[in-house]
């Protein structure tokens, strides 16, 4: 999806939000559960941004339907290197309603999920302040 690995690759993540559904579903790559809504999938994703270095996306695969969509992206958490995927699938209105990120190796996927719950409390307080 074109418009949001530009908006991510200029960290306008204004346009990010702008381009999920409301009923958007986020799946993390390092929790069991998933993220229902608009305001927490936004927030997660600030607080990726606020944890990766070095982010870039190197593929971009569309599935022939052009409802799905898949980003292969490179990274780092602190000195672990990863890499990852987002995929995405857009609903009728070309809204982002299902995001899945899966990342690689272990230790870039522990390494995330450490820096990443470190940054949960900001994360839930920022989704609450756009639900507001």
């Amino acid at each position: 999806m074109r418009a949001f690995r530009e908006a991510v690759e200029a960290w306008d993540f204004d346009a990010v939000e702008a381009l999920l559904a409301e009923d958007v579903v986020f799946t993390s790559p390092v929790v069991f559960k998933p993220y229902p809504g608009k305001a927490i999938t936004a927030a997660i994703l600030r607080g990726v941004a606020r944890v990766f270095e070095d982010f870039r996306y190197v593929r971009e695969i569309e599935g022939t339907d052009g409802e799905n969509h898949a980003l292969v992206f490179e990274a780092r958490v602190g000195e672990r290197t990863l890499t990852g995927c987002d995929f995405l699938h857009v609903n009728g209105d070309g809204l982002i309603d299902e995001f899945m990120v899966m990342v690689r190796p272990l230790s870039g996927a522990q390494a995330l999920a450490e820096a990443m719950g470190a940054q949960f409390a900001r994360i839930e307080e920022e989704a609450r302040a756009g639900l507001a």
